[in-house]
């Protein structure tokens, strides 16, 4: 069993003609049931920013204007994701085998990423040896 884990939220988009990542947050979870509660939190954070709910205290009267249906619904993938308990536990056993996931969801613009992998995965990584192939 993995019991510890590094937990990583980026958006990504392009500046320049160049893919930028901008880190969100970042969190080294004690246990296997906080790392996906953090997911769950940051992904609702996401959601929340990119779609407040209509009538929030700090948004003018107006401020917010329904999207093209053509637009990708990024809110409502991350609350699905998060609601889902069955994907919640793929992504634990996924996570307690010492698997890298990776959940990503974009619209048009940008690209959001949530990061999680196992502490010891990563340490027993470190100490298997680089494969050395000879290029000539």
């Amino acid at each position: 069993m993995h019991d510890e884990f590094l937990c990583h939220v980026t958006a990504y988009g392009v500046c320049g003609g160049r893919r930028i990542g901008v880190p969100l947050g970042t969190y080294r979870a004690p246990t296997l049931a906080l790392a996906l509660w953090w997911l769950r939190d940051r992904a609702s954070w996401i959601a929340e920013r990119l779609d407040p709910q209509p009538g929030a205290g700090h948004l003018p009267p107006k401020a917010l204007v329904p999207v093209a249906d053509t637009v990708p619904d990024v809110p409502a993938v991350l609350r699905a994701w998060c609601g889902d308990v069955g994907r919640q536990e793929l992504v634990a056993d996924e996570l307690a085998a010492g698997r890298l996931v990776r959940i990503a969801v974009s619209d048009d613009t940008t690209e959001y990423e949530l990061l999680a992998e196992s502490v010891d995965a990563l340490r027993m990584q470190r100490t298997v040896p680089p494969l050395v192939v000879p290029v000539a």
